[in-house]
């Protein structure tokens, strides 16, 4: 594990590896410019501990990682999450979907700890275009290094939607060849057209969900309005006289 850790920092720390935090702290921090709140929660450690929280707006924010180290508020498990029902306003998946042994749980216990219209804010790598290939033919550890698996944007959004999460933002980001030691093309230096040409390109992608609640109204039968009423358990007796002709 440690030595993971350290092969991880070590690529977060080539040309390629800050491209990519930079990117990712510009679109996290634009999400987080309009949720407000009690709480954030920031799920796995990318990069440095503060490199996403920093720009919270909630009154308060915690970082929980599966593992102690310096920095954590919370050491939990993914799959028990040590955080209170209905208690979140916000949580931060930095890339941690696609290390953990079980991202379903992990994404129930989410839905789990976030309030009604609380945000989710998930970023993955993609598997689709260059990136999938490399981690596809990366025998040991991944690419990214640790990374268990990459998911498809697709297949987050079905997972989301059996949360009742629903989907409102979606950003592709670093549009670029991963390699660490050779120049890119000039051609990515326009995101903008890189973006709507070159999709294939693109590095990771930001989700962006919010839980719905939608209350639950009940409808009496219309046969229970009309039905007689009991006294002591019997029918009530119509109290009526009949006058013979």
């Amino acid at each position: 594990m440690i030595n993971e850790l350290r092969i991880l920092t070590g690529w977060l720390s080539t040309s390629l590896g800050q491209r990519c935090l930079v990117e990712e702290q510009r679109l996290v921090g634009r999400v987080l410019e309009t949720v407000f709140g009690d709480q954030l929660l920031q799920v796995g450690v990318w990069g440095s501990p503060e490199i996403f929280i920093r720009y919270a707006r909630t009154q308060r924010s915690m970082l929980l990682d599966f593992r102690p180290q310096e920095g954590i508020t919370i050491v939990s498990s993914a799959s028990s999450l040590a955080v209170a029902n209905d208690s979140v306003d916000a949580v931060v998946l930095p890339h941690t979907l696609e290390w953990t042994r079980s991202p379903h749980t992990l994404l129930r216990e989410v839905a789990r700890v976030l309030r009604a219209d609380g945000y989710l804010i998930i970023l993955c790598f993609n598997p689709t275009g260059f990136w999938g290939l490399r981690h596809l033919f990366t025998s040991r550890r991944g690419y990214p290094p640790g990374r268990r698996r990459l998911i498809s944007e697709n297949h987050l959004r079905d997972w989301l939607e059996l949360l009742s999460l629903e989907v409102c933002e979606r950003v592709r980001y670093c549009h670029t060849l991963p390699l660490e030691r050779m120049a890119q093309l000039a051609v990515f230096t326009n995101q903008a057209l890189t973006i709507r040409r070159l999709p294939f390109f693109s590095g990771g992608y930001c989700l962006v969900a919010q839980k719905r609640v939608y209350p639950v109204t009940m409808i009496r039968p219309a046969w229970k309005s009309r039905s007689l009423k009991a006294v002591g358990g019997l029918v009530q007796p119509n109290l009526r006289m009949v006058m013979p002709c």
